[in-house]
């Protein structure tokens, strides 16, 4: 796997996909920054009159759950029902699953429309798959990411998609498939919106690989790599978020190859 994640970073360059993002108000900016330092072109939109041509035009489409409300909620199930009719991947990041019965409603009739890649944090896909009755601390994890993994195997077969459990330890499933990175640094965690970046980055590279395990392990691997080495040039939360922007756009591959940690 080391080897060919490198050539897909290169690739997302190359190919500057278009990603339609339906995604908190809070972490925009940051978020398309990231698509666009990495190589992608984003496309933030979320107007229930222009939700169809957007995804026709799109590469990818991400759902991100964040600032969660009755308009938008109807936007990001008929986006999703419109990029499954185009054969088009979309990722779902389940922002603070478990916290209220709304958003667990919505959150249930997305999962209906089979996500191709959800990434969320333990407690997330822990609540996704109700393996536990553990509560969601808003949108920060309260369980480590090998604590999910049954949820997020459940949460595979149930709906065929590749799971992410994101953490200290990113663990990535799909059928018959696991893997593990261990990049990025605790001050990551202090910058919001670095999740919803890394939802991004998997949609982008969901765009342009056939593979979209490959495509999950790529963003996640991208991101934690960039992170860790931003964090070492960053004096806080405020400088980390400029570094890692950076750092995404003009990491080298001595520098990716050099630092990624992955495991089984």
């Amino acid at each position: 796997m080391e080897n060919i994640l490198w050539p897909h970073i290169q690739r997302l360059k190359t190919s500057v996909p278009l990603i339609h993002n339906i995604t908190n108000y809070v972490v925009m900016n940051n978020t398309a920054n990231a698509l666009l330092a990495a190589g992608a072109s984003p496309i933030m939109a979320h107007a229930q009159s222009e939700i169809e041509d957007m995804v026709n035009i799109c590469q990818a489409l991400v759902v991100n759950i964040g600032t969660l409300d009755e308009y938008w909620s109807t936007s990001m199930i008929n986006a999703a029902k419109k990029a499954n009719e185009l054969s088009k991947p979309w990722v779902l990041d389940p922002v603070g699953a478990g916290a209220t019965s709304y958003r667990n409603e919505i959150i249930a009739k997305l999962l209906e429309l089979k996500p191709t890649i959800i990434r969320a944090n333990a407690s997330e896909i822990m609540a996704l798959a109700k393996a536990t009755n553990i509560a969601t601390k808003g949108v920060d994890s309260t369980a480590e990411s090998d604590e999910a993994i049954e949820a997020a195997t459940s949460l595979q077969k149930e709906f065929g998609a590749v799971i992410c459990i994101s953490g200290e330890t990113d663990i990535i499933i799909g059928k018959d498939q696991k893997l593990s990175l261990k990049n990025g640094n605790a001050l990551m965690a202090k910058v919001t919106g670095m999740g919803c970046s890394a939802s991004a980055l998997t949609a982008a590279f969901a765009a342009i690989l056939e593979n979209k395990f490959e495509a999950t392990v790529a963003a996640m691997a991208l991101i934690g790599v960039c992170g860790e080495i931003a964090a070492k040039n960053s004096s806080g939360p405020g400088s980390l978020q400029l570094t890692l922007l950076d750092k995404l756009y003009n990491i080298t591959e001595e520098e990716f190859r050099s630092h990624l940690k992955i495991g089984e």
